[in-house]
């Protein structure tokens, strides 16, 4: 959840929960990095030192959110976005059909997922003793583990074959259908079901499919039932089918609370202008292209079905970024155009292709109301500038109500030292100006350089000399 909120890293303090399963997995499998030395020390730490495994008492935040666990019930994401969540007493009784169900990815299938589908097969057997239990007529059902280790601990434990024998159709340990790799892709129309953690359009197989998140359990239960339904349904039919739709959701506690009074969000521009190093540009200019969709994520700007072909050339990844998007993207931009996107842009998938795909195509800039930490961190390394100013997509937003990838009409002026935008119309005259982020040293270094690589080597080599 860390990627998916933007962040670059995610904390946990250590606590007895904790320690207790380091334990635990360092009986039943140590390794060299989690065997019984290794974890008493860690408990040893903790005990004389806590304070090095604990926020500071004095830590600020720029917000604080809190979910009552007690009232959460299970929910559905979907389809296609991560951001609709449905609970499941809500959906059940539509009765969304289902064509496949995936309980694959190192994200839920886990020897404690697999067990979770497994006990579904396992209860509806008991409830209905000398049925044959399988996948619902008309549902293709696939499971695969998270790792090699994952599956030979689930076929020690009878898990993975009580699954093939209710008709799951194994897949080998790593990526596949998650990212739109190997067998058992959406066509289109396709409905399905994934214990996966994304669900973008295009990001397993054809836009024109349609994908629901959900627990390992409830995939199980709807790749018996042949729709969305719980354990439930699968286990008592159609009892449990009525009783659902009576039932009324419950509603889940939670609150967004604003941070400390001495937390706050950075300023939109440091305290003095930076100065442009040799071979910056102190100043960008070009037509200003307007992605207006919020949550654009790295599927949508490139899919994941190319990520891993690696002999795809910059002219190839022009003609195909944001094609999960908008199609018409890759004709309608030119080179030096300033790319202005929605909220969270660049949200989802670490890869970097997103930031070079758009390189590619000529981009030098993406202004946004915000950015996925991760996509920023990509961009820059790789030699793309993005920065965020909400103020400009709020007055875009009030002018350009309609289409994915919209032309404005407008050039963009952008002072990238003196911390500034300004937009022209086609008569030349200003029409909008407001601050922006400035670019500091560090930045500008790996943006002259290239991409971050290339600014490692540029430094190791003057080392060498």
């Amino acid at each position: 959840m860390t990627t998916e909120w933007g962040a670059l890293a995610g904390l946990f303090a250590v606590d007895e929960t904790v320690l207790r399963w380091y334990e635990a997995r360092a009986a039943a499998r140590p390794t060299q990095a989690i065997n019984a030395a290794s974890v008493a020390e860690l408990r040893r730490s903790v005990e004389t030192d806590p304070a090095l495994w604990t926020a500071d008492a004095d830590a600020t935040y720029a917000k604080r959110l809190w979910l009552d666990l007690s009232t959460l019930t299970p929910h559905v994401s979907g389809p296609d976005t991560v951001k609709a969540a449905t609970p499941l007493a809500t959906l059940e009784p539509r009765r969304v059909a289902i064509q496949k169900a995936y309980v694959v990815s190192c994200v839920n299938s886990r020897v404690k997922d697999l067990r979770e589908a497994a006990d579904v097969v396992r209860a509806v057997q008991r409830a209905h003793p000398g049925q044959k239990v399988a996948a619902a007529a008309g549902v293709s059902w696939y499971v695969a583990p998270a790792s090699s280790q994952v599956l030979a601990d689930a076929q020690a434990s009878g898990d993975w074959q009580v699954l093939l024998d209710a008709g799951a159709r194994p897949l080998p340990p790593g990526c596949g259908p998650c990212i739109g790799l190997g067998v058992g892709l959406l066509e289109d129309g396709v409905v399905c079901i994934s214990a996966t953690n994304r669900n973008y359009k295009g990001r397993m197989g054809s836009k024109r499919a349609h994908t629901y998140l959900a627990s390992p359990a409830v995939v199980a239960a709807s790749a018996l039932r042949g729709y969305i339904c719980s354990p439930a349904a699968a286990i008592k039919g159609d009892a449990a089918d009525a009783a659902a739709a009576s039932a009324e959701p419950s509603t889940v506690l939670y609150g967004i609370e604003s941070g400390s009074p001495s937390s706050s969000a950075l300023p939109a521009t440091a305290s003095a202008a930076s100065s442009a190093i040799d071979g910056f540009p102190a100043a960008l200019s070009g037509r200003l292209v307007f992605l207006p969709a919020d949550n654009l994520n790295t599927d949508g700007i490139y899919p994941g079905k190319y990520t891993y072909q690696d002999d795809i050339t910059r002219d190839q990844m022009r003609a195909i970024v944001m094609e999960n998007y908008d199609p018409e993207f890759s004709r309608l931009v030119q080179p030096e155009d300033v790319v202005v996107a929605g909220a969270n842009f660049g949200t989802g998938s670490s890869r970097e292709q997103a930031a070079t795909a758009l390189l590619a195509a000529g981009v030098r800039l993406v202004i946004c109301e915000s950015a996925s930490e991760t996509f920023k961190r990509n961009a820059v390394n790789n030699g793309l500038l993005v920065l965020e100013s909400p103020a400009l997509v709020s007055w875009l937003r009030a002018r350009f109500d309609s289409g994915l990838t919209i032309v404005t009409g407008l050039d963009a002026r952008v002072a990238l030292t003196a911390g500034k935008v300004a937009l022209v119309d086609s008569a030349g005259a200003q029409v909008f100006e407001t601050a922006i982020p400035r670019i500091g040293k560090a930045a500008q270094e790996i943006i002259v350089a290239g991409g971050l690589e290339n600014w490692v080597r540029q430094r190791m080599a003057a080392a060498a000399n």
